[in-house]
């Protein structure tokens, strides 16, 4: 191997090594900032883009029992101790549950209101449809938070090289 090779194979090793012993920190802190500033927004009328739908489906799902204003702070609520939980690492088992719950509720108008989310059923999604089905890539880092929660980890001194 050249010099420009084992440069490149040491710089490679370090990042890598580097993205085990940081990414679930990073995953976690970046997606408690989304959840946390989304939710703040909720507590303001008309601040988030999300929230006419949001509070559509809440009021559909709850056959119209609660006010848009409870809806709306109820969900700002849930985002924020989301964002917190994450933030702070504190209650992880409970605030993934809530974040799980979440997503659910957030998939939940592609089945209920498809003429808003799609353009073309079933493949070309209006912007709030691309905004709801993003929310894979947050679930899937949920998971691979979760997989830590009983000392899960990736190992950084495992990298081969």
């Amino acid at each position: 191997m050249n010099l420009r090779g084992k440069t490149f194979e040491k710089v490679d090793k370090a990042a890598t090594k580097w993205m085990a012993a940081k990414g679930l920190y990073l995953i976690r802190i970046s997606i408690g900032i989304v959840f946390f500033w989304f939710g703040i927004l909720k507590f303001f009328d008309g601040l988030s883009p999300a929230e006419d739908i949001a509070v559509r489906t809440i009021d559909t799902l709850t056959f119209g029992l609660l006010s848009d204003q409870v809806i709306r702070f109820g969900l700002a609520t849930w985002e924020v101790l989301i964002g917190i939980g994450l933030l702070f690492n504190i209650f992880m088992r409970e605030t993934l549950l809530l974040l799980y719950l979440q997503m659910i509720g957030t998939f939940t108008p592609l089945f209920l209101f498809p003429n808003e989310v799609f353009q073309v059923f079933p493949i070309v999604l209006t912007l709030e449809g691309q905004y709801i089905v993003k929310n894979i890539v947050v679930v899937s880092a949920a998971i691979a938070l979760g997989s830590s929660v009983r000392g899960g980890q990736l190992w950084p001194n495992r990298v081969k090289g």
